[in-house]
């Protein structure tokens, strides 16, 4: 099983167990769910443990959906494609300056 299908975000983790992502933190609180942090920065929560939770019963769902909006869009797509922007930033100014100086 590979890494990325292995942990799950608590955003993932509220839509699979239909909760909000405050109640997720609940329960990593209250110990019913492990969570995990990924090189001290990302919390993760692994996605067996989820589903053995959600199919226990013990969780009530709730008729909340959370948007996705544009601004995270926008922050998640910067956030992980930093490097490439830059690089091709650094590459247009290099191809004007030795095509138009």
């Amino acid at each position: 099983m590979s890494t990325t299908t292995q942990f799950v975000s608590v955003r993932e983790t509220a839509q699979l167990l239909g909760i909000s992502e405050k109640k997720v933190m609940d329960l990593i609180q209250q110990r019913k769910l492990q969570a995990y942090k990924i090189a001290d920065k990302f919390l993760r929560l692994k996605k067996s443990e989820v589903l053995a939770l959600r199919n226990t019963g013990d969780v009530e769902s709730e008729d909340i959906q959370f948007e996705y909006t544009s601004g995270e869009r926008t922050r998640d797509f910067l956030f992980y494609n930093d490097y490439y922007i830059l690089a091709l930033i650094v590459c247009a100014v290099l191809l004007y300056i030795i095509f138009y100086q």
